[in-house]
């Protein structure tokens, strides 16, 4: 059978096993995803600095309910414009993984704070180390672009999914990314707004995929336009969301939690009454004990629930395993300027996490 080219040196078809960018040795289709909501102001600087920097990209600009001239300008800048009903990120990235075909998905926030020039190097990154998630992990250039309550949240936030999935993000809620075919495609996509990103991370973990962080610089918002995050009401639905998720992908645990203190309550509270019986044979306090008897039915109730839903959760894990070896791996070239790789700029040492 005869091999042909990927684009990358050493590297040929037959090496790999057929992924979706060595068919016919054609070059891999990329796709920049923009999701924007009255970023008029911004995203046709988005749209030029990512057609600078990978020119083969087409470039989605979804247009989410804007008010202003957001799809006028997009179009001008010369981007496709998707318009999308339902207000809300994970809206936006539904439709997007949904509708858009391609073999690597880039995706960017339409507010002009992050590093165009950097896309090539995570797109190679991808590619190189055979990825289906990379995330630019922001370091900012101007403390303004970062604020301290931002900052705090997304640590105290990345730190919990950490806990109860796995340490593998510094930056979970970084919002460019680059995706594999097959981690857009397998991508069940829930949440509504904000929160996508904590779903994005936690889909990744759960099916232990191979995933990176590299540092991008993240810098202040243009003048004249104006954030969309809202500290308080958006972090508190992220933990929500954080909470959802710990329940319905480990629900052993999380039930497991809970019908241990049902059970050290009841134990607490049975403890005087076990005393006067002991001492008197009698229980005055007839209330107590049914309240007792109560929590530790409801204790071995919570733990069957947890070994019951394990069970499923396992079921719907193996199922989202399958669709996603279901599809080929990302393999191939990104034509772009650059090196000889085409993808732009030379290779740095990163932290990477995940397996196969």
């Amino acid at each position: 059978m005869r091999a042909h080219s990927t684009g990358v040196p050493g590297m040929r078809s037959g090496d790999i096993g057929g992924g979706q960018g060595d068919q016919a040795g054609r070059p891999l289709q990329v796709a920049l995803l923009v999701p924007c909501h009255n970023e008029e102001a911004t995203v046709a600087a988005v749209v030029a600095g990512f057609r600078a920097s990978l020119p083969a990209a087409r470039c989605h600009v979804f247009d989410n309910r804007s008010s202003d001239a957001t799809a006028a300008v997009a179009r001008a800048a010369g981007a496709e414009v998707h318009p999308v009903a339902l207000r809300g990120k994970g809206n936006v990235v539904r439709r997007a993984f949904a509708d858009i075909e391609a073999d690597v998905y880039v995706m960017v926030d339409g507010d002009a704070t992050y590093d165009a020039a950097a896309a090539p190097r995570l797109v190679r990154r991808l590619l190189d180390d055979g990825l289906d998630m990379v995330v630019g992990a922001r370091v900012d250039q101007d403390r303004a672009a970062y604020r301290a309550g931002h900052r705090f949240g997304n640590r105290l936030l990345t730190g919990c999914v950490g806990l109860l999935f796995g340490d593998t993000f510094q930056d979970m809620l970084s919002g460019y990314r680059v995706f594999s075919r097959r981690y857009a495609k397998s991508f069940p996509a829930h949440a509504a707004g904000f929160e996508i990103e904590t779903e994005l991370a936690v889909h990744a973990l759960q099916l232990r995929m191979p995933v990176a962080e590299m540092p991008t610089a993240y810098g202040a918002r243009p003048e004249g336009s104006t954030s969309k995050l809202n500290t308080y009401r958006d972090g508190a639905r992220i933990l929500g969301t954080i909470a959802r998720l710990f329940k319905s992908e480990r629900p052993l645990l999380f039930f497991s939690i809970a019908a241990a203190a049902a059970l050290l309550l009841s134990l607490l509270l049975a403890a005087p009454l076990l005393v006067t019986w002991l001492e008197t044979g009698l229980v005055p306090r007839f209330p107590t004990a049914i309240l007792c008897a109560a929590l530790a039915l409801l204790s071995a109730l919570a733990l069957a629930c947890g070994l019951i839903l394990d069970t499923v959760t396992r079921g719907r894990i193996e199922a989202k395993r399958l669709a996603y070896l279901a599809i080929p791996a990302t393999r191939g070239a990104v034509p772009g300027p650059g090196d000889d790789r085409r993808t732009g700029v030379a290779p740095v040492a990163e932290r990477v996490a995940g397996g196969g």
